[in-house]
């Protein structure tokens, strides 16, 4: 019995920046179940990377579409061209977000306006968007999962802007599970434990992170890309049909402690 009910089903993956993107791991996971991946990118070197990392899988249905999630035109473009070549949509992961490396590496009261407006608008404003652009494509039962982190909940050393991004994002969550629950569309959010990705590397104290995860989580470990991509698959699956509205933490359980 197919519990996941994820073969030849259509997700979009948006955020694979290169192997160790936690939406790389994910896409992975969605091959082995025998979904059909259709990948978003900003840029022709993210769409080259991409094409790299496919070239292992040509056997399965696959397709690559620009999306700039800054701009609601191609946003809307990408999702049409998906919906046309596709016809329905049963699933996107969100794995999308972006601070100036400035507004992360000084003082938080030295925020600028723009990349305050930046951050929040790539980071957190682009999942309504998205969702708002794929709705007419969506079926009835699917699942949009975004990726969040604990800095939208703590403070945490060298998170800054991006964490109130974070935070926001959680809150769009929640008010989108609110609102397109009525057509039976769920959505939830992953926290995901350090991992090191691109995006980590832009975080100063990063390494200190992961080692005071080691020493305080439940489980005395930092997570990975597989467990963070087996409980996406979770969170798109029929599974966890029941479920909107969530933040869901693959941390090994260090959020819980003090």
């Amino acid at each position: 019995m197919d519990l996941l009910q994820l073969q030849g089903k259509n997700i979009v993956v948006m955020g694979v920046a290169n192997e160790r993107s936690i939406a790389w791991g994910i896409a992975k996971r969605l091959f082995d179940v025998g979904a059909n991946v259709i990948f978003t990118y900003r840029k022709e070197r993210s769409k080259g990377k991409i094409e790299k990392l496919l070239a292992n899988y040509s056997e399965h249905t696959t397709a690559i579409v620009e999306c700039d999630v800054n701009s609601d035109e191609s946003i809307k473009k990408a999702f049409q061209e998906i919906g046309e070549t596709f016809q329905v949509i049963h699933g996107i992961v969100h794995s999308v977000a972006f601070a100036n490396a400035e507004d992360l590496h000084n003082r938080f009261v030295e925020t600028t306006r723009d990349g305050y407006a930046f951050a929040q608008d790539t980071s957190a404003y682009s999942l309504i968007a998205v969702a708002k652009a794929a709705k007419p494509y969506l079926a009835e039962g699917s699942s949009i999962v975004t990726m969040s982190y604990l800095g939208a909940e703590r403070v945490l050393e060298g998170y800054n802007v991006m964490g109130v991004a974070k935070a926001a994002l959680e809150a769009s969550m929640r008010y989108l599970a609110a609102d397109i629950g009525a057509d039976n569309i769920r959505v939830n959010a992953i926290s995901a434990g350090a991992i090191r990705t691109l995006a980590a590397k832009g975080v100063p104290s990063f390494n200190q992170i992961l080692h005071k995860i080691e020493e305080t989580a439940p489980l005395k470990r930092n997570t990975n890309q597989e467990e963070v991509a087996d409980m996406t698959i979770v969170m798109l699956s029929h599974l966890s049909r029941g479920v909107t509205g969530e933040t869901i933490y693959i941390d090994s359980g260090y959020h819980i402690m003090g």
